[in-house]
């Protein structure tokens, strides 16, 4: 099959099918940080409240499910921070966990974000206390595992490390259990630089673990997205026993994830196939009998996922917080949705080109589910801007 994109003919390659999960990993926990579907016939014009398209949000939840993933939900691959309002976070922690029990523990499959962007003009650290404790009790009243987002009222706010310490000290009696604690990099969210009270990595890395080493028994793992894996593999080392690291590193994903991380990934969302397939396969290789079937079964992981490293680094390129665009993309490209449409009007932050690109590169990946509609997906997007 072949398509003219705006840089030449392209023929698709040998389509895959992937493999159906009879059951979850074990050897690694995993997340999919995942995108809601916004409504095409509602005002999502940037700055108004999110018209969400519900049925096809929670239809994309049993997909990831399907595949063996949890669901790290009402995070930033949500839009949260960017066009995605706390009523509609509300609604969607809420239906999110009511689905989940139709598949098992809605606290084990789906973990939500609890932050404090309901409270913009909060100018205190009782003020973001209280804004935090008011979304973590949402998200436990909904029956879902809290993830404490990165704030950027606190980044505002905190003189220095102690102030995140006695916010973040209160806010684990809230939660009633383990909580994962997200650490969210300025190429993310530009506001949030200087997190846990330095701009250098260093300290602010000091100023991290001094917390959870405090509070060990409080924190059930800590989702880091800093992009830097020489990093994350020392932070992991550094974490008290029994504190899982989950990998945001959505450039370095597969090497982490193989040494030890688990992950909480937004690409994830857009590979969760491949993604799945390559859990099997390690789970067997970290189950196998002799060192050789152990490097052979490690061998044919990385090789699932070799080919979906470029489609990701395309698609976090820089500004890497437009990684949303693409994410929905995929997920229209693939049937998942009837519309490319975001909230708060997200789909134009990325170019045709670079969309043609994700395209390819999804394609080579083997992650396009149905060539044929893709194809006339993308045929249409070239059509409407005059190709």
């Amino acid at each position: 099959m072949r398509i003219d994109l705006p840089s030449g003919p392209y023929t698709l390659a040998e389509p895959v099918v992937w493999p159906a999960v009879e059951r979850p990993a074990t050897s690694r926990v995993v997340y999919a940080a995942a995108h809601v579907v916004a409504d095409p016939l509602g005002d999502n014009t940037p700055g108004s409240p999110a018209a969400v398209d519900w049925e096809a949000t929670l239809r994309f939840r049993r997909h990831l499910w399907s595949h063996g993933l949890r669901v790290a939900d009402a995070m930033d691959t949500a839009q949260r921070n960017m066009g995605l309002d706390w009523a509609a976070t509300r609604s969607l922690i809420r239906r999110s966990a009511e689905e989940a029990r139709s598949f098992g523990d809605a606290a084990e499959l789906v973990a939500c974000g609890a932050g404090t962007d309901h409270a913009p003009q909060a100018a205190t650290l009782d003020e973001i206390t209280a804004a935090y404790a008011e979304q973590i009790e949402t998200v436990r009243d909904a029956g879902a595992g809290v993830i404490v987002m990165a704030s950027r009222q606190l980044a505002r706010v905190a003189t220095g490390p102690a102030d995140y310490h006695q916010v973040y000290g209160k806010l684990f009696g809230v939660a009633g259990r383990p909580v994962i604690l997200h650490w969210l990099g300025e190429m993310f969210d530009p506001q949030l630089a200087g997190y846990w009270g330095s701009r250098d990595v260093s300290r602010a890395t000091e100023s991290f673990l001094e917390l959870i080493h405090a509070h060990a028994s409080s924190v059930e793992g800590v989702k880091v997205s800093l992009l830097d894996e020489e990093h994350e593999v020392a932070l992991r080392a550094a974490l008290p026993e029994g504190v899982k690291l989950y990998t945001g590193d959505d450039f370095n994903y597969p090497s982490l994830i193989r040494t030890g991380s688990h992950a909480l990934l937004g690409i994830f969302d857009a590979i969760a196939p491949a993604a799945a397939a390559a859990l099997q396969v390690l789970d067997a290789a970290e189950a196998a009998c002799t060192e050789d079937a152990r490097e052979r079964l490690l061998a044919h992981y990385d090789e699932i996922l070799a080919p979906t490293v470029p489609l990701s680094r395309k698609i976090f390129e820089t500004p890497t917080y437009n990684y949303k665009t693409g994410i929905v993309f995929l997920a229209w490209l693939n049937g998942h949705q009837d519309a490319f449409a975001m909230v708060n009007g997200a789909q134009a932050a990325r170019s045709l080109p670079h969309l043609c690109e994700v395209f390819t590169l999804a394609d080579r990946a083997g992650l396009l589910a149905d060539q044929e509609l893709a194809v006339h997906r993308m045929r249409s997007l070239l059509a409407v801007n005059g190709l």
